[in-house]
């Protein structure tokens, strides 16, 4: 982590958020998260927000990210969740109609935690790219049975 300035302050803040998909459903594809990844490259933008990593599994995402001082974890979570639920609907309408019928993508419930310098920050990067090892593991066991069967 970076010291980062304003006009008036300096800092180095960053967070480990996690939000999770409404009823747990398990529908972040390699699709919708690589659409996720690019409209949380405009939220960066737009927000000011600094997302230094992000992990996907099946039924939630972690990110490692920060802003100024003034703006609150739960602001940042906040801005995050609904401009990528409006966007990932707009996109992918299906899911809207087939696995989200109550019209929201991310549950209510998240996960907010504060990282401290260097050895945090190292867990915590180790422990997001992990994150969807699993399913690669299960995915490529699928392929091999597929072609058992043939």
């Amino acid at each position: 982590m970076k010291l980062e300035k304003t006009s008036s302050c300096v800092y180095k803040i960053r967070y480990h958020l996690v939000a999770v998909v409404k009823y747990r459903k398990a529908i972040l594809t390699e699709e919708i998260e690589k659409y996720i990844r690019y409209v949380l490259g405009g939220i960066t933008e737009r927000y000011l927000i600094v997302i230094d990593e992000v992990g996907f599994d099946q039924d939630h995402i972690h990110l490692f990210c920060g802003a100024r001082p003034t703006v609150s974890p739960m602001e940042i979570l906040g801005t995050i969740k609904s401009i990528t639920a409006r966007k990932v609907f707009e996109q992918f309408p299906l899911l809207k109609e087939k696995e989200l019928w109550g019209g929201e993508f991310w549950s209510d419930g998240k996960y907010i935690g504060t990282i401290g310098d260097e050895t945090n920050e190292a867990t915590v990067r180790k422990y997001l790219h992990a994150q969807g090892v699993e399913k690669q593991i299960e995915e490529s066991r699928l392929k091999q049975l597929r072609t058992f069967k043939t």
